[in-house]
């Protein structure tokens, strides 16, 4: 591991955990913002959450938890025994797959960063060092990103859209429009500490014109996050507002379509829908479609489409990386991989409503060997 990257681990562990215990409200909008707040399911107590050591191990702030996940803390989790048996499966002739797979993908990812925290310590090599030198592949970078602190996961993916000649619009889109302020915020951190650059400044410079200004405004972490409060006089305005920038006139006045669907909650929008809906006889979506093109079209409807639900959002993007010749892995991983903790199974629950079939099944169809394996060990015991 370089040492930028083990000194934002280093800061990941000593900053982010934290004892806490609040509950989700079970609400519409926890599956928008799973952020801060809740405490791991299943974990048994603190007394349970003993290191080694004898060291209470601390709980994490839920920044990247959500209640809906596939993978739970383990209840029975010890980090020693652990990394005893990960090393033991990467050491020798061959490695054993199937050990690492059973670890890995049953801990949450703080439990995760304590595995690689006491594997330093008692190896002397960095855990994700040894990974990347035995593994290959899909599952090699889908065992790396279940290892990578949620942040800095995010902060890769989005690097890795840009790099290069081109830029991967729809990466930017999918992880911008769905992770909340806090989210937001720490990824622009981990940006900087991994990369030493602005992230804002480089999507500035790899994307261009209104789609440059929506993604900036995301990046800005000013959304309203009220899941509970309904302004009655701004959706009625904020309506008014989108006709007479899109239906009502020639040309699309692109900025007012950006600051509403960018900056207002969920459910504001939702009102604001229903109401632009009654005013033109049109739903924001057919709007959208016929007010706007390219990548700022697509974020406009995943804004809107987020705001109604956003594990149907990724059930979608999931069906679109598995269907006809060939599968994207990149993005099947990713979101496999980033919302395994905080709302996979509803995820799950909408594939199946959209598609007719499993999640589970789609991906044992169309992946295979311990990339497979792995994937699916990861769904749980959703659809």
């Amino acid at each position: 591991m370089e040492v930028k990257e083990r000194d934002l681990f280093r800061k990941f562990v000593e900053t982010t955990f934290q004892f806490t215990k609040a509950e989700s409200t079970g609400g519409a909008c926890d599956s928008w913002w799973p952020n801060g707040g809740y405490a791991p399911v299943g974990c048994g107590g603190v007394m349970e959450q003993l290191t080694t050591g004898g060291d209470l191990t601390p709980v994490p702030n839920g920044t990247f938890i959500g209640s809906r996940g596939s993978v739970k803390d383990c209840t029975c989790f010890n980090v020693g025994r652990d990394v005893d048996n990960l090393r033991k499966a990467i050491v020798g002739l061959g490695t054993n797959e199937q050990a690492i797979i059973e670890i890995l993908t049953h801990r949450s990812n703080w439990q995760r960063q304590l595995i690689c925290k006491e594997y330093k310590a008692t190896c002397g090599r960095e855990l994700i060092d040894d990974l990347k030198g035995d593994l290959s592949g899909d599952f090699k970078k889908v065992i790396i990103s279940l290892v990578l602190p949620p942040a800095l996961f995010d902060a890769k993916e989005l690097e890795r859209a840009m790099r290069g000649p081109g830029t991967n619009e729809s990466t930017l889109i999918e992880i911008l429009a769905t992770r909340s302020n806090q989210q937001l915020k720490e990824i622009k951190e981990a940006y900087h500490s991994e990369f030493k650059k602005d992230l804002p400044k480089d999507i500035a410079a790899e994307t261009s014109g209104d789609f440059k200004r929506a993604l900036l405004i995301l990046l800005e972490a000013r959304r309203d996050e009220n899941c509970q409060i309904v302004d009655e006089r701004l959706f009625k305005s904020d309506a008014q507002a989108l006709y007479k920038a899109g239906e009502k006139r020639l040309g699309t006045d692109e900025a007012k379509f950006i600051e509403v669907l960018c900056l207002r909650s969920p459910v504001q929008l939702q009102i604001t829908f229903d109401e632009y809906k009654a005013v033109t006889n049109k739903t924001i979506e057919d709007s959208i479609k016929s007010e706007m093109s390219g990548d700022l079209k697509s974020l406009m409807l995943t804004m809107a489409n987020c705001s109604k639900s956003v594990p149907a959002y990724f059930a979608e993007r999931i069906h679109q990386s598995v269907k006809g010749l060939g599968t994207d892995e990149n993005t099947l991983s990713r979101i496999m991989v980033s919302r395994s903790e905080i709302d996979l199974l509803d995820i799950q629950d909408e594939y199946m409503k959209l598609y007719g079939g499993s999640l589970y099944a789609t991906i044992k169809d169309e992946t295979s060997g311990d990339y497979k394996t792995a994937l699916l060990k990861l769904c749980g015991t959703g659809n």
